[in-house]
């Protein structure tokens, strides 16, 4: 019991200490800008549902869907897809899930506006905390912790494996949740896999904690959570989402 306490304790001094730190950061002091991935062109490829996934959009209508903060969601739905419109909010799957096998497609904006972190952005959080990014990265930099394909502020990808912005492409993800003590304390970090356009981008990455914007990441107890898909102001469109829970 005693050992119980005591590591219960250090855990909530380490967190403490840490947002401590946070607050005392500035978003660049997590942008990673070297190395940059190598820009590659990947191939052609498309992958429907198999049997035994839960379709979580065919294109028709938000069923299984809800916006974060319980209003009706103000997306677009229009031509078997999903777009973000600017101040409608974050949506979210109703049913939650830990590990699974996630198929999903997306397309950033055909017209180019802005540049950066400001070009076709949006995200895909997994559990609600764990954010792959989702942006216009072809021939167009920034960090590298930001661009698609990567953990955001964690992960840098492998490669560069963007379409042309209008382009539909394709994540499939892997993802083995984190697992936690009985005193809250982190048992097993989040694992994921991750194919961009049918390219390896991550490779059973261990991730640090939930997506920040500032601040290094911690792991606090939680369990199942939902697919978050991120409105970030850009007209960003989804289609075809599909998930295997393992």
């Amino acid at each position: 019991m005693r050992f119980f306490i005591l590591s219960s304790a250090c855990l909530m001094l380490s967190l403490s200490v840490l947002a401590q730190n946070n607050q005392q950061m500035k978003p660049e002091d997590t942008e990673v800008w070297e190395p940059v991935p190598k820009v590659i062109t990947p191939g052609n490829a498309t992958n429907t549902a198999p049997s035994d996934a839960i379709v979580l959009f065919n294109g028709k209508n938000f069923d299984n869907w809800a916006s974060e903060d319980g209003n009706p969601i103000k997306w677009i739905l229009k031509d078997g897809a999903m777009t973000v419109v600017k101040g409608g909010g974050m949506i979210k799957t109703k049913e939650k899930f830990e590990d699974f096998q996630l198929h999903i497609e997306w397309a950033t904006p055909a017209v180019v506006k802005g540049e950066g972190q400001g070009r076709g952005n949006s995200g895909i959080f997994l559990q609600e905390r764990y954010e792959l990014q989702v942006l216009d990265n072809f021939n167009s930099r920034t960090y590298s912790n930001g661009q698609a394909g990567s953990f955001y502020k964690q992960k840098i990808p492998l490669v560069n494996a963007c379409k042309k912005p209008g382009a539909w492409q394709t994540y499939d993800v892997i993802w083995t949740a984190p697992r936690f003590n009985a005193d809250g304390s982190l048992k097993s970090p989040a694992r994921a896999t991750v194919l961009q356009n049918g390219v390896l981008v991550q490779n059973n990455v261990s991730l640090d904690g939930p997506t920040l914007y500032i601040g290094k990441p911690a792991y606090e107890q939680h369990g199942a959570g939902s697919i978050m898909l991120q409105d970030h102001n850009d007209p960003v469109s989804f289609r075809n989402i599909w998930i295997r829970p393992l």
